[in-house]
C-alpha cells in the first residue's frame, strides 16, 4: 500500500512508525505547499493521511488535497465533530476519525471497572469492554450500563442538596431556615392561637415577608410571644443569607447545581480533570454508563466549559493539584480520578495529589509527548495507569490507514492491543512480525460469553 503522511509532531510520527512496519510505502511532507502536493500525488498514492492536533489546518489541508487531485482517497484526524461536518460536506471521498473515538475507550475502561483495559460503544448503543482472561490473553465482552453500577440512584440522591461551595450552601441555608420558620408558625398558630391552617398560614406568611403583622399574638400567652420574638430575629439572618447566595448564584453564573443533574456526585463518581474535547467526551459516556461525573478545569474561559454546561456535566473550577479541592470533591469515596490535560506534567502533578489523598484510589493519567517524565514517575511513585495518547492514537489512525476497522486501541504494560469492528482483540506486536498479513484477520476471542 503506497501512502502519503502530511503532518509533524509526535502523533504523526507514531502513525508513520506503525505504517512502516506493517510493510507501507509512506512518503511523508510536513508542511506542504501546493508545488510539494502536485509533486507528491503524480505518483502512485492510495491513501493520503492528514494528522494533526489544529482542526482547521486539517481543513485546509484536505480542500487543498482534494483540489490537486479530486476524488483520492483521504484520512484525516478531527477532535472537533462542527469541522468534522464541513470536511465531510466538502469532501466526500474522505474519512475522518475522531481522535476522541480513539482516546476515551483506553481511558474509560479503568474507570468504570479495575478489570477492564478498554471500553468503546457501539453502534447498537451497547458497550464492549476489554479484560484480561485468565490465561493472560485480552478478551472483548459486552457491559451494561445496569452492570456498572447497582446503587446509582442511592449515590444520585446523596449528591442532592449537598453543595460543595459556600455561597450555595448559604442560599439552601437561608431557604431552609425560612421554611421552616413558616411551617413553625403555622403550626403554632394552629395549636396555641386556634386558628384554621389556611388563616395561620397567611398570618405566618405575612410575618416572614414583613408585609403587614400578625394580629393574633398580641392576645396569646406569653411563651408563644417569647418564641415569636425569636423567630422574628432568626428571619433576619435566614434572609440575609438567602438573599446574598441568591444574588451571587445569578451573577456568578455558576456550574453546578444544588439539585439536579449538574449537582456535584459525593460517592461512587468518577472526577475528570481537563475540560478538553477528550475530557468532555469521557464526561458524556460517563454520564451514558450512569455514573456520576464531576469535571475540574483551570480556566472558566476554555471553549469546552459552556458545552459542559449545557450538556449537564457539573464543573468545579480549580487546579486539579490541589488536595484541598479533591478532598471537598470527597476523593477517596470516588470510584476513580482521571487527568486528561493536554499538560501532562500537570497530570502528573494531579495523580501525585490524589495519591496524597487516597492512597488506594484508582488513577488514570493522560500522558504522550513527556514519555521519559511520565515512565521515570511511574516507577518512583507508581501512581498511575497512564494512556500514552501518541501510542494509542498513532495505532489507531495507522490501522484505519491500512484498511483496518479498528474499534479501539490500547496499551497494556509495554504492549498495544487492537479491538477490530468483528470483536476479536489482536497484539499489534504481531502485525509487525506478520508483515503483510491482513489486519483485519484474527484468531477468535470471547465476546459475551460466545465465541465471534
Amino acid at each position: 500500500m503506497h501512502l502519503l503522511l502530511i503532518g509533524d509532531g509526535a502523533l504523526t510520527d507514531a502513525v508513520a512508525d506503525y505504517t512502516t512496519a506493517w510493510g507501507a510505502d509512506l512518503r511523508r511532507l510536513s508542511s506542504p505547499s501546493v508545488d510539494d502536493l502536485h509533486r507528491e500525488l503524480e505518483n502512485t498514492v492510495d491513501v493520503v493521511v492528514i494528522v494533526s492536533r489544529e482542526d482547521i489546518q486539517v481543513l485546509r489541508l484536505a480542500l487543498l488535497v482534494e483540489h490537486v487531485r479530486p476524488g483520492i482517497p483521504l484520512l484525516v484526524t478531527l477532535f472537533d465533530k462542527t469541522v468534522a461536518g464541513e470536511v465531510v460536506r466538502s469532501v466526500p471521498n474522505c474519512t475522518v476519525l475522531g481522535m476522541t473515538d480513539a482516546l476515551v475507550p483506553a481511558l474509560l475502561g479503568p474507570c468504570v471497572a479495575g478489570e477492564l483495559v478498554s471500553l468503546c460503544a457501539t453502534q447498537a448503543g451497547a458497550h464492549l469492554g476489554v479484560h484480561r482472561t485468565a490465561d493472560g490473553r485480552y478478551a472483548a465482552r459486552r457491559v451494561c450500563a445496569d452492570s456498572v453500577e447497582k446503587r446509582k440512584v442511592r449515590h444520585w440522591l446523596r449528591a442532592q442538596f449537598r453543595p460543595l461551595d459556600g455561597t450555595n450552601r448559604a442560599l439552601l441555608a437561608g431557604l431552609t431556615g425560612l421554611l421552616s420558620i413558616l411551617v413553625l408558625d403555622t403550626v403554632l398558630g394552629v395549636l396555641a392561637l386556634h386558628e384554621n391552617v389556611l388563616t395561620a398560614l397567611w398570618h405566618a406568611a405575612k410575618t416572614l415577608t414583613t408585609v403587614g403583622p400578625a394580629t393574633g399574638p398580641d392576645h396569646a400567652p406569653g411563651w408563644y410571644q417569647a418564641l415569636s420574638a425569636f423567630t422574628l430575629l432568626c428571619v433576619l439572618g435566614f434572609s440575609a443569607l438567602f438573599t446574598a447566595g441568591l444574588v451571587d448564584r445569578v451573577t456568578s453564573g455558576r456550574f453546578t447545581g444544588i439539585v439536579g443533574a449538574r449537582a456535584v456526585p459525593r460517592r461512587g463518581h468518577v472526577i475528570v480533570v481537563g475540560l478538553g474535547q477528550v475530557g468532555i467526551r469521557l464526561c458524556l459516556e460517563l454520564q451514558r454508563l450512569g455514573v456520576g461525573v464531576v469535571a475540574v478545569e483551570r480556566d472558566a474561559t476554555a471553549d469546552c466549559v459552556p458545552l459542559a454546561k449545557s450538556l449537564g456535566i457539573p464543573v468545579i473550577f480549580g487546579r486539579g493539584g490541589d488536595r484541598f479541592l479533591l478532598q471537598k470533591l470527597a476523593l477517596p469515596r470516588a470510584r476513580a480520578i482521571v487527568a486528561v490535560s493536554s499538560d501532562v506534567l500537570d497530570n502528573i502533578a494531579v495523580a501525585v495529589a490524589a495519591r496524597a489523598v487516597a492512597p488506594d484510589q484508582k488513577i488514570v493519567l493522560r500522558s504522550g509527548g513527556h514519555e521519559d517524565v511520565t515512565a521515570e514517575s511511574q516507577s518512583l511513585f507508581r501512581i498511575a495507569t497512564a494512556c500514552d495518547v501518541n501510542v494509542i492514537g498513532g495505532s489507531f489512525i495507522a490501522a484505519a490507514a491500512m484498511g483496518s476497522d479498528p474499534r479501539a486501541t490500547f496499551t497494556a504494560g509495554s504492549r498495544v492491543y487492537a479491538l477490530l469492528a468483528d470483536g476479536t482483540v489482536r497484539d499489534i506486536q504481531e502485525w509487525e512480525v506478520t508483515g503483510r498479513e491482513p489486519l483485519g484477520r484474527s484468531e477468535p476471542c470471547l465476546v459475551g460469553g460466545e465465541v465471534s
